[in-house]
């Protein structure tokens, strides 16, 4: 130390300038000891420096050779950031420290500037002090992390002594008479209590940790999650700094630009963060706000209460990061005033008079007139604020993640215990539900995330209205008074805004139901030439939405407008009222660019507190709505009541008894079943049969209590055990339904509409149960479905339900069935289980399913069905007739006690009274049965492939090359389909929309370097005046200066209004064109499409990608070319005010490159993973809706819950990597954006004090240079946003390629008669057909003739290309040899229109549209309403329609769901018979009949269609029994073709097998 003070005098010989430790003025008191060593200012300096060289000494072999070595090997997880105690205390105190130490370095610096002499000890101590406190906390954070505590002991050495040299200091300042006035002092005792705290800290650690001084350490672990590797979003774990940057992202973000991010990469969520745990969390809150209002019903206040309590805190800590952020920001603009005023000045700092101890002092008012000071300040406030900010967001929408997964949770739970009534009567829709769960609780999501904002925003508004006040006086109340009196405007048109987008909502959802029933019902509207009338509708619907699609384009322009206008009207107002209205004022540089930037500030609340508002709104109807879903009604209510058969109970032999049973569905509602007395007899088959209606259904319900129950009861027996159900039911587990329901165990239930979980056709069939591969096997072959499997891309695996494949409706039951027959419970309940399935499928399944599987092993099974010929198989038997029971009993009871109803019976079995011969004849099973199945699959598969592939852009293989080439692809921007989308707007607009856009930048520039000039006049003639010692200043005239600002102001209005416009036009005009020329390539697309592409991928196009082209493309390329020509226009005007910019702007722009680069690819990925991981948690929604009864029945509500929170975790995991990346992204952007702001005021400074820059562009520069920092995160996220957008853009280019059908005939319309066909004479010549030109025929040269008026039948076994054949009337697959004449025309030559338009066809699937029954039998309104009566009566449904309100008018709701399959399927006839053609075709159009009614319509059609010609093919034999003619086919090929009399009459021939099989 002495070596150190003796040095210094030495120095004291050199130039006048020279460094020295204590400076080196010969005189100096620096040097004088004379009063002890200790009051020698010099020497305190030079002993505050020992403990810093000291722990760097230390420190750094530490740091180097330990960790340099260990860095490799130590595995950053298991051993990271276990936090010591006062973890985060440490880091804001170091942080602070450094602030202090930053601060203490600028004091010496300028206070030393006063002198002759460099005084080094005034800066130096302090600069190593600066170097010491970053050591301690590196050296901190890497003993942290590899759980060393030992080590620390140096770090308390180093506090001990830092705190002593520097209470000597201050206890020396103090006996000197230095005080508060002195800045130094305040500096030494703010040093003080910080080494004071930092020590405490380090003692705090020994205490708890006892590492040293204790024998015992005390050992610790990390936390649970980092000891599971699966976890991988760090950001709860990581320290403040990794926490504050994102630090812990960026090797996440590199792997990203390596390899895709897949959920794999994401890993798990962190136990905190799980939708379980925040679900307990807020349901302890219910609990909690139940208890407290048990009075009162759960209304919406208690809901909020509850999230409130169970979310409140960390939204106040995100609420006060955001006003900390918010008070920050004002440092901006009043740095620049202080700057910018410093700088007019010369930036004198006024000489200090106060020298003591040999040095001199300075107060903060002389530390803060310096200009270098101040951008000093400025950059550290800039990035203080800038890291709230993003800390707040972070924070805000990290709660409303939590709260979403709590909330989906809770919603899940109540759909589990949700009446079913609730549900079929339509109070509670699927779509409803989905709804909350899609829409509603984002809402409250993104109102939590704007929440910070309430409080934040009125704190922003009053203080930046007083700084206004500050600077301009009465003037800047003027100003901010137009911004506030337009805030109601701005919020005038967000609400009509939102309307807009509702009504464009509505619309487009109308137009989505229609769009969807088009394509759904494609086959049909080809097949009867209806293209053009849903073609039209869905246009029609179309225009309604183009119509609010303008209103809500106007309003966007108009919100946009006023943004940017705004700010310019309310500086134009202010400052030309400032300059004629008050002389005397100050219109200096620093005020004027200060009142701009404050302005820009103000105006940035205003426009938010708009959208605040309608989330407010939102998120109260969206917890209104929330709180009738949860207070709705509940399952097993009553239920209470239901008791066990006891074994010793005369019942004991029935699995299920009802006594006096009546049921109903809604509580209002008449009974739906009345008066039911039934037994289920245990082990047996029971079977249920009765006419279309008439309450099968509803009893299997009822027995497992999904009806609600007016009176009677239920009993079940009590040898059901709970373990077949495959799941451990502890009581504690158990909510009140369970316990209620403890009676029934689970039962195996086939539901009548076929219900398919969205997985692999195994996992559907196993429906979680243990693998056991013999069952398996057995079940496959029993329900026959080894054919079908065979067919399917990846056999078993193969995904089937909303994604991928769709089976026909005969596999999906099978597959329902087989999932029945699979599990191992003691009760199957199967509804109507063979209703799709053709006469050896059903029998197979009867024979080895039912009685094999499930009778012989004493299973009770109960069956519905309709078809007859199985009752010798009952058991027991159960006649239904009109919600009554009819009969029970054996077949041998009926049949003496019930004659009549015995005799109805055997009538419609078509059989003796005999036992059923069990032999069926099989055929060998051929593979290519299924051809037709396969081609649709593959090629399906195909083109799912390649959705995949162009999503990939580029196929993947394991070469190097190619896979960089892939990553290439990843990080380029779509630049085609930003042309081909810039290229619909058309010549006219484009043009307009970019010089407008340049115009209006350039105007912004110039109004800006107009204020520059103007004020800068102002000030240099004010100085002049002064020097002169004039008065007169008032004679400056402004008002050459105020008209051309006027002018310019006017004028950037103007071009903002032209800009909005242009852009949100350009946005209507491309969608119009791009959704009609999507709509006309589709509907005339070949059937072949339809097969081959998934309904959902051509709906996603329609709904998704339309919606982001009509609303989401306009805004986001508006939003970026504004950031971007603003931050080109910025950088452009820093450069022309300080060319020495550009030099530092070169290394600025290549990180910013990097990062967006970086960025973009991350955030495409997360952005496509949030997406892709929210579908399943929709259809899991929506699945568990469609299948609650099945789920119940099963027993089976805590797997699906386990599902729904696997699916909701990882939704909310990705939700929170895309957060966490926005995040990183923004805090780079924005440091940079303070780097360029330090640069540039640098730079200004020093150039106006040297080379006479003026201060009005030292003004302009700077507030550029903070808008730039504002803008650049803004460009690269509307980047990324645009590159994703743009997406919806390329997959629609890519159908608009789809070939159309040639709708064009050889023959005019001239030419074909009036009336064709008016006989109906068909003749078939050597005809083959195939489905696509690169596939095997499916019709091999098949010669038919068939005369006017014969009724021709067509059979064969499934794929032996019966539909085929009926198709290729209608051209609708390719005929490539033969042809086929009717009425002596070649139908070949015809335009398609006018073929199909003339013929008739009843498909196999009942298809009905939303609509009346007038439109679903007479879209074309051709016929009058007596010949539509006259249909409906042939098809037996006159009074069925009579009954309905409205007759002919009555709604038929989307599908017909609200008539029976049956009753569907007489609609469809209906509507062949009003087009009365002479050629009518039936393709197994009786599938879904019970056999009465299909007797009654095998009669009329041959009465009502004597003289036509009818070709039926046939699924049940014996409907073409009278047919004239029989045609059976095999393979593609005419088997046999004859009268069916001279058919049965051979024994060999296979139409008398089908016919001995079908009995």
């Amino acid at each position: 130390m002495c070596a150190v003070a003796e040095a210094a005098p030495g120095c004291a010989q050199g130039p006048a300038m020279a460094l020295a430790f204590c400076g080196d003025e010969g005189n100096s008191t620096a040097y004088n000891v004379d009063h002890g060593v200790l009051n020698n200012g010099c020497f305190v300096d030079a002993l505050n420096v020992v403990p810093h060289v000291f722990l760097l000494f230390i420190t750094f072999p530490i740091l180097f050779i330990g960790w340099g070595s260990q860095s490799s090997k130590v595995h950053i997880h298991h051993s990271t950031w276990l936090h010591f105690p006062g973890h985060n205390l440490r880091w804001i105190l170091t942080f602070i420290l450094l602030f202090v130490l930053v601060c203490e370095i600028a004091e010496g610096i300028v206070s030393d500037g006063v002198s002759e002499s460099r005084h080094l000890h005034l800066y130096m101590p302090a600069g190593m002090a600066f170097l010491a406190a970053i050591t301690s906390v590196v050296y901190y954070h890497n003993i942290e992390t590899s759980n060393f505590p030992k080590l620390l002991i140096a770090l308390l050495f180093y506090w001990t002594l830092a705190f002593i040299t520097k209470t000597i200091k201050f206890v020396k300042f103090c006996d000197n008479g230095v005080g508060f006035s002195q800045l130094r002092f305040c500096l030494t005792g703010l040093l003080v209590i910080l080494y004071g705290m930092l020590l405490a800290v380090e003692i705090n650690v020994i205490r708890v940790r006892r590492y040293v001084f204790f024998k015992t350490p005390k050992e610790v672990k990390p936390p649970e999650d980092l000891q599971d590797l699966g976890v991988r979003f760090l950001q709860p774990f990581v320290n403040l700094l990794s926490k504050g940057t994102y630090w812990w992202m960026n090797t996440f973000i590199k792997t990203a630009h390596k390899k895709p991010i897949d959920l794999k990469t994401i890993g798990k969520l962190p136990i905190a963060m799980r939708a379980l745990t925040n679900y307990i969390r807020l349901n302890e809150a219910f609990e909690a706000q139940k208890n407290r209002r048990s009075s009162s019903p759960q209304g919406s206040r208690s809901i909020w209460r509850a999230l409130c309590c169970a979310f409140g805190r960390p939204l106040l800590l995100s609420s006060t990061f955001r006003i900390l952020a918010d008070l920050l920001g004002f440092a901006g603009p009043l740095c620049i005033s202080g700057i910018v005023h410093n700088v007019g000045k010369g930036n004198n700092t006024i000489r200090p008079q106060t020298k003591i101890i040999g040095v001199f002092f300075i107060s903060s008012q002389e530390f803060l007139s310096n200009a270098y000071v101040l951008a000093v300040l400025l950059f550290f406030a800039l990035l203080l604020q800038r890291t709230f900010l993003q800390a707040s967001y972070y924070v805000a929408i990290e709660t409303g993640i939590n709260l979403r997964g709590a909330i989906q949770t809770k919603i899940y739970n109540k759909i589990m215990q949700l009446s079913t009534s609730n549900m079929s009567m339509g109070e509670m829709t699927a779509g409803q539900i989905c709804n909350l769960v899609a829409i509603d609780t984002n809402q409250l999501m993104w109102f939590f995330f704007l929440c910070p904002n309430l409080w934040a925003m009125p704190v922003q508004i009053i203080v930046g209205v007083l700084l206004l006040y500050y600077l301009l006086g009465i003037s800047a109340l003027i100003g901010a008074a137009v911004i506030i009196v337009l805030a109601p405007v701005q919020y005038f048109v967000a609400t009509k805004l939102s309307q807009a987008q509702r009504s464009t909502l509505e619309y487009s959802n109308e137009r989505l139901k229609k769009t969807n029933e088009m394509l759904r019902g494609i086959k049909l509207l080809k097949l009867y030439a209806w293209e053009h009338i849903f073609h039209s509708s869905v246009e029609e619907t179309r225009q309604k939405e183009m119509t609010s699609l303008k209103s809500f384009a106007l309003y966007t322009s108009i919100s946009i407008f006023m943004n940017a206008a705004i700010p310019i009207a309310a500086v134009l107002i202010t400052f030309v009222v400032h300059a004629h209205l008050t002389r005397k004022a100050d219109f200096s540089p620093s005020v004027a660019f200060a009142s701009i930037s404050l302005f820009h500030i103000l105006v940035s609340p205003l426009f938010l507190l708009s959208s605040v508002v309608r989330s407010t709104v939102k998120a109260l109807v969206s917890v209104q709505k929330l709180s009738e879903f949860l207070s709705s009604e509940e399952i097993g209510e009553e239920h209470d009541k239901s008791s066990e058969l006891r074994s010793g109970d005369n019942h004991s032999k029935y699995q299920a008894v009802i006594t006096n049973g009546f049921f109903t569905w809604t509580p209002e509602g008449p009974p739906a079943l009345s008066n039911i007395d039934i037994r289920i007899p245990q082990g047996q088959l029971t079977m249920i049969v009765g006419q279309v209606g008439c309450g099968k259904s509803s009893l299997l319900l009822a027995i497992l209590g999904e009806m609600q129950k007016i009176s009677g009861n239920i009993f079940w027996s009590s040898c059901t055990s709970d373990s077949e159900t495959g799941e451990d039911v502890s009581p504690e587990k158990e909510s009140p339904v369970d316990t209620e329901f403890r009676k029934r165990g689970s039962v195996a239930y086939a539901s009548q509409k076929p219900w398919l979980l969205n997985a692999t056709v195994e996992e559907n069939i196993t429906f979680e149960s243990p693998f056991n591969k013999q069952r398996y096997k057995a079940v496959i072959d029993a329900c026959s479905l080894q054919p079908d499997i065979d067919i399917l891309p990846h056999g078993d695996q193969t995904q089937i339900g909303e994604r991928g494949i769709n089976l026909s409706g005969g596999q999906r039951q099978r597959i329902s069935v087989a999932r029945a027959l699979y599990q191992q419970t003691n009760v199957v309940f199967l509804d109507d289980p063979f209703s799709a399935l053709d006469i050896h499928l059903s029998d197979h399944l009867m024979q080895e399913g039912i009685l094999k599987m499930l009778r012989e092993d004493k299973r009770t099974i109960v069956l519905v069905t309709h078809k007859l010929q199985y009752l010798p198989h009952a058991d027991w038997i159960i006649a239904m007739k009109d919600g009554n029971i009819q009969r029970e009993g054996t077949l041998k009871d009926i049949q003496k006690s019930e004659t009549e109803l015995f005799e109805h019976w055997k009538t419609l079995m078509n059989r003796q009274d005999q036992e059923l011969e069990k032999e069926t004849i099989i055929e060998s099973k051929t593979v290519l049965e299924r051809t037709n199945l396969r081609r649709t699959m593959y090629s399906r598969e195909a083109l799912l492939k390649d959705d995949e592939e162009d999503e990939e852009e580029v196929t993947e293989s394991d070469d190097e090359d190619n896979l960089s080439s892939v990553l290439h692809q990843r990080a380029k921007m779509p630049w085609s389909a930003c042309g081909k989308y810039l290229s619909a707007a058309g010549i006219l607009l484009l043009p307009l929309l970019v010089l407008s856009q340049l115009l209006k930048h350039t105007i912004m520039v110039a109004i800006d370097y107009c204020l520059a000039l103007w004020t800068s006049d102002a000030l240099s003639e004010k100085t002049e005046l002064q020097l002169k010692n004039c008065s007169s200043y008032q004679d400056f005239n402004h008002s050459r200066y105020s008209k051309v600002f006027s002018i310019l102001c006017c004028l950037g209005i103007v071009l903002c209004l032209v800009t909005s416009i242009a852009v949100e036009w350009t946005g209507l005009k491309v969608t119009k064109k791009l959704h009609s020329s999507l709509l006309n390539k589709i509907i005339l697309a070949p059937m072949r499409f339809f097969e081959t592409t998934p309904l959902g991928s051509i709906l996603n196009r329609f709904s998704a990608d339309c919606n982001t082209i009509d609303q989401h493309i306009p805004a986001t390329l508006e939003c970026l070319s504004r950031s971007t020509l603003l931050c080109v226009s910025a950088l452009a005007v820093i450069s022309y005010v300080t060319p020495m910019f550009l030099i530092a702007l070169v290394p600025l722009a290549i990180m910013c490159y990097f990062i967006q680069k970086y960025f973009r690819v991350a955030s495409r990925d997360l952005q496509q993973l949030d997406d892709s991981t929210q579908l399943p948690l929709l259809s899991h929604f929506s699945e568990t809706v469609e299948g609650l009864t099945t789920i119940r029945a099963f027993r089976y509500e805590a797997k699906f819950r386990q599902k729904l929170l696997e699916y909701t975790d990882s939704n909310n995991i990705a939700s929170l990597f895309l957060t966490a990346a926005n995040r990183w992204l923004e805090v780079r952007m924005e440091y940079i954006g303070a780097c360029v702001v330090l640069i540039a005021a640098v730079t200004s400074i020093t150039s106006c004090l040297y080379n006479e820059l003026s201060s009005g562009l030292v003004g302009l520069g700077l507030t550029y240079a903070l808008m730039v920092s504002n803008y650049l995160n803004w460009m690269v996220r509307n980047l990324a946003d645009m590159e994703i957008q743009l997406g919806a853009v390329k997959r629609i280019n890519g159908l608009l390629k789809t070939e159309a059908e040639n709708y064009e005939g050889l023959l005019s319309s001239s030419q074909i008669p009036q009336n064709w066909p008016d006989r109906g004479e068909i003749q078939i010549q050597n005809l083959s057909v195939r489905y696509d030109s690169n596939l095997k025929p499916v019709l091999k040269h098949v010669n038919a003739h068939i005369s006017p008026g014969q009724k021709i039948g067509i059979c064969g076994r499934t794929g032996s290309g019966k539909s085929s054949f009926s198709l290729a009337f209608f051209r609708m697959v390719d005929t490539f040899e033969g042809r086929i004449i009717i009425d002596g025309i070649d139908i070949a030559k015809l335009p398609l229109q006018t073929l199909r338009s003339r013929l008739s066809i009843i498909l196999q699937d009942p298809i009905l549209f939303s609509g009346t029954i007038r439109f679903n039998l007479d879209p074309e309104k051709k016929c009058t309403d007596s010949m539509l009566w006259e249909a409906l009566e042939i098809a037996q449904l006159k009074h069925v329609v009579k009954a309905l309100p409205g007759g002919l008018d009555a709604i038929v709701t989307e599908g017909g769901e609200n008539f029976s399959q049956g009753q569907r399927q007489l609609f469809c006839l209906a509507r062949a018979f009003v087009r009365k053609t002479s050629i009518f075709i039936m393709d197994e159009a009786t599938a879904s009949i019970d056999m009465a009614t299909e007797n009654i319509l095998q009669k009329v059609v041959m009465t009502a269609f004597a003289d036509r010609t009818v070709v039926t093919i046939a699924h049940r034999v014996h409907t073409i029994l009278n047919a004239d003619l029989v045609i059976v086919m095999k393979r593609g090929v005419i088997l046999e073709y004859d009268k069916p009399e001279v058919l049965l009459e051979q024994e060999d021939s296979v139409f008398a097998s089908f016919v001995q099989a079908d009995k």
